[in-house]
């Protein structure tokens, strides 16, 4: 037998254990705590999610005297934590669970989430819980729960503990660099607001934006373009999403955020573009910046075809303006360079309607993310021809039959 002494769940205690004994089996078995469930025992499941000095992990394949002189906390320690508060009522709102064995690992791994992470989308969401299994299941109602709650500490919060781009079981390998000491510790300790009523965020339906596209301008090299819409999402949280380029990029069809942004605001990107028989990707590189006293931000970057010789250089400074407590207007002045074959597609009249239907599916994508709903990007995320056909073909009926 080996001695240790630990703090379980604010209490201090020394106990004997076998040096095999995994902490999952201690905590069950020596303490009482039934609440952390055991079921692969080989770190899989997640049901044994508990933290240890504030981060979350694996009690089965952790062996208890390897805690010692540890911080554990248990479902248990959470009954008036403030977070936690309010995701029970999203779980129980939403039906997230059916059998309860996943619930107590699936509640701290959520907890644990959205004091790292912030807003994320659903399909983000669905990556960063794919690590706690449900048999039952409430995949989509323990998704939407968690959704839920983003979405109302977002905005009540200032801006969240961003994660470092680990995907495998939290708090990955970088956190203790990534993450301030003092956030990995209750967060009681940051007197979160009061839970609100289940009831009090539903999320809405998929909903159309008009998007305004100013006339196309050409200087030099450049084509120049302005546009605007509205989503009825209060400033405050589709601020959050502007000033969050992991959150920004999905929003865009055909846009993927390969890599950053980095400290300087540099970051990696491609976007796949799909127009009749031609199929190609632009990749390259940009930099982020952010005004947060004018709500304005800035993306600057360039691209080459990754088949072929076209490259691209563009910029796009886009800024919030608050209508009413629940409208936002969002304005943004778009500019680029297109050379290479595929500059053919640089007409007036061609990047008018491109340029719309991009804005409409962005303006779609940016209210769905600020609501706690999926994007809805084009399939395979690509920006495709059959819907932007559409478009063109819809605004050029629009405008014959509105002529005077």
């Amino acid at each position: 037998m080996t001695a240790i002494t630990l703090t379980v769940n604010g209490r201090a205690l020394s106990a004997d254990t076998t040096p095999r004994t995994h902490m999952a089996d201690f905590l069950r078995e020596s303490q009482g705590l039934t609440g952390t469930h055991i079921g692969c025992e080989h770190g899989v499941c997640g049901a044994c999610t508990i933290e240890i000095n504030g981060e979350i992990s694996r009690a089965c394949i952790t062996y208890a005297v390897a805690c010692e002189g540890t911080e554990i906390r248990t479902i248990e320690a959470f009954d008036d934590d403030a977070l936690m508060i309010r995701l029970r009522a999203a779980f129980t709102a939403e039906h997230a669970l059916q059998c309860g064995y996943c619930t107590p690992g699936m509640l701290i791994a959520a907890r644990d989430l959205i004091r790292r992470r912030g807003t994320l989308t659903v399909p983000e969401i669905r990556t960063e819980m794919s690590g706690n299994l449900c048999r039952c299941t409430g995949y989509a109602g323990i998704i939407r729960a968690i959704s839920r709650v983003m979405v109302e500490v977002a905005d009540e919060t200032s801006s969240p503990i961003r994660g470092n781009g680990w995907l495998g079981p939290a708090p990955g390998p970088t956190s203790r660099a990534a993450i301030p000491p003092a956030h990995r510790q209750d967060a009681d300790r940051k007197r979160m607001p009061a839970a609100s009523s289940a009831a009090s965020h539903t999320l809405l339906p998929s909903r159309e934006i008009k998007v305004l596209t100013g006339p196309i301008r050409i200087d030099g090299a450049t084509t120049k373009v302005t546009q605007s819409f509205v989503v009825e999402q209060p400033i405050a949280r589709v601020w959050l999403l502007l000033t969050n380029l992991e959150a920004v990029v999905p929003c865009m069809p055909g846009a993927v955020l390969d890599g950053g942004p980095g400290a300087d605001g540099t970051f990696s990107a491609h976007l796949a573009l799909r127009l009749g028989p031609i199929r190609t990707t632009f990749a390259g590189d940009g930099k982020f910046t952010r005004d947060d006293a004018a709500r304005s931000c800035r993306i600057e970057g360039r691209g080459r075809d990754r088949s072929g010789p076209s490259s691209v250089i563009g910029d796009v400074t886009y800024r919030a303006i608050e209508l009413s407590e629940t409208s936002t207007r969002v304005e943004a002045d778009i500019g680029y360079s297109l050379s290479g074959p595929l500059a053919q597609f640089g007409r007036p009249g061609l990047v008018h309607g491109l340029v719309t239907h991009v804005g409409e599916t962005f303006a779609r994508n940016l209210d769905a993310a600020a609501a706690g709903r999926a994007p809805t990007s084009s399939k395979d995320n690509e920006l495709g021809a059959v819907s932007l056909l559409w478009s063109l073909l819809t605004g050029w009926f629009h405008r014959l039959t509105t002529r005077t």
